[in-house]
């Protein structure tokens, strides 16, 4: 499918945040008669509705089938990664969830830690979370909220030495806004539709500035996480079709209610979306499974957003890494933004699904693609290679706003790839094309300035690295900074050793023009 290159001087809506086949797909409503799968042929139903098996550090099988064979090595090589035992319960208004969960930490800084934080992130995003206990080892914990109770500070009873794991149990409960309200409306029960974003405690990151705990801005996203393993259980009424990240992993029904249990991991947050009113397209691509979930009227927009998703998951693994897990969700929800990434699935505006309708003058068909293309890219660029989202954006997005460009490139030839090319200046020149600096910290933009420097500007800087390397170099630089940091936390200054490893030049007056905050 091709759009004329003036469609595209109006894709400058990324700031939140191709070859389409005809595949054949089948659409199917959620079964009514659920079925319990064991864990497998060794577990007990005990065992399998269990929320708080606790696994040993060095075993996660249980997480295999979520992973393609070339990625399941990872298991083995993570345990020390924080695992999350979490047990939700959704009530029948769609607004109340209670929660328990039990975390084990392991200490892989540098030095004893004397307490643990964890983010309470509805306090932010609209109404609000209650903890109502905190204990360790069975003994109750005097814990501190902070930071306007987005932060809760857990003290520890003895240091945690290097090396050391500590088990915390957290009794919750959060009320979910019936709004769409702070950043992009990501956790809401609106329209049916239940989105929970970010709505479990979650464990803060400590690195070379301390526990980073910062409120978030308004704009931008909200979680700096490091990969982490999700168990989770979640009770709810039988009539939801729910999808959440990672795959299920048990499932069976009890009256009016439902209870599945998902395993997701390596991944460095965990979200659950849920609606009566959703129907599956699903399509087998071989290493993968595409899960496309619409209400009935929007199916031909379903489709279209897999078939997107397919052609960019298959580009973004032959060039930078293998797509990780066996499944990618799409789903539709009243978000006010366009589209939000999640670990192994995306939250897509169903406004975009209506293909006759327009925005502007544009097709809606137009943005679904782009829109679908960007949080894709995101599975690479934010997930399988972290960064810090709140005080380096531009590691994230500004790199998959240009693997987005290469997708046009890909996908439309060279006219889309201008056509897209002309969209990115557009949205720079929102600030006139100053030479705003990408590093800077998502709260140091002003008005404008974020989504034109980091989704206009920030793609031009990656075309100017290439230039800089030769696109040879800049290809194996992308390609090995993706493969060799995945699962990790990059930064600004080890994307540079990358990329002058593989030119072997200097690169200090590039990202002194580009990136680094004028002195």
């Amino acid at each position: 499918m091709r759009h004329p290159i003036s469609l595209f001087f109006l894709l400058v809506f990324l700031s939140l945040a191709c070859r389409l086949s005809p595949f054949s797909d089948s659409t199917s409503s959620y079964p009514e008669n659920i079925e319990e799968t064991l864990l497998s042929p060794e577990s007990t139903e005990d065992e399998s509705t269990s929320p708080h098996i606790f696994l040993d550090r060095e075993n996660r099988d249980i997480f295999k089938s979520g992973l393609i064979p070339a990625q399941q090595k990872i298991l083995s090589e993570m345990p020390d990664a924080t695992t999350y035992h979490l047990d939700l319960e959704i009530a029948e208004d769609l607004i109340h969830i209670t929660g328990s969960q039990k975390v084990r930490y392991t200490n892989q800084e540098d030095i004893a830690l004397d307490e643990i934080y964890f983010h309470l992130m509805p306090n932010y995003l609209g109404d609000e979370m209650l903890v109502s206990e905190v204990s360790i080892e069975g003994e109750s914990i005097n814990f501190e909220l902070e930071m306007q109770d987005t932060a809760m500070r857990v003290p520890l009873a003895s240091s945690l030495q290097i090396g050391e794991s500590v088990i915390i149990k957290i009794d919750f409960a959060t009320t979910v806004p019936t709004q769409l309200e702070s950043n992009y409306g990501i956790l809401a029960s609106t329209e049916g539709v239940l989105a929970l974003a970010h709505a479990y405690p979650m464990v803060a990151v400590y690195d070379d500035e301390g526990w980073n705990i910062d409120i978030p801005s308004e704009q931008g996203d909200v979680t700096y996480l490091e990969a982490s393993f999700y168990i989770v259980r979640v009770n709810a009424p039988k009539d939801l079709v729910l999808v959440g990240s990672g795959n299920e992993i048990t499932r069976k029904s009890e009256g009016d209610r439902q209870i599945i249990q998902y395993a997701a991991g390596p991944a460095r947050d965990f979200y659950l979306v849920a609606s009566e009113d959703y129907l599956l397209i699903s399509k087998d691509f071989g290493d993968y499974v595409i899960n496309s979930y619409a209400p009935k009227d929007a199916q031909e927009g379903a489709q279209m957003a897999m078939d997107v998703a397919a052609a960019s998951i298959d580009l973004f693994s032959e060039k930078y890494a293998p797509y990780p897990y066996t499944e990618f969700d799409i789903v539709t929800t009243p978000t006010y933004a366009l589209g939000i990434e999640y670990p192994g699935m995306t939250a897509i505006n169903v406004d975009l699904y209506d293909l006759s309708g327009s925005f502007g003058g544009t097709p809606a068909s137009v943005y679904l693609e782009s829109t679908i293309a960007h949080e894709v890219g995101h599975q690479w660029f934010y997930h399988l290679v972290g960064n810090d989202q709140l005080d380096e954006p531009w590691l994230d997005e500004s790199l998959t706003q240009y693997i987005t460009w290469q997708y046009y490139l890909d996908a439309h030839g060279a006219n889309g790839g201008a056509g897209f090319e002309q969209a990115l200046a557009g949205r720079w020149q929102r600030v006139e094309g100053e030479d705003v600096p990408l590093g800077l910290p998502v709260s140091a933009y002003q008005d404008a300035e974020y989504g034109a420097i980091i989704y206009g500007r920030g793609a031009f800087f990656f075309e100017a690295l290439s230039e800089e390397m030769g696109s040879k170099n800049f290809d194996a630089f992308l390609a090995d900074y993706t493969q060799s940091q995945q699962w990790e936390v990059a930064t600004q200054e080890s994307m540079r050793e990358f990329a002058e490893k593989h030119c072997s030049c200097d690169l200090e007056s590039l990202f002194a023009e580009w990136v680094y905050p004028l002195e």
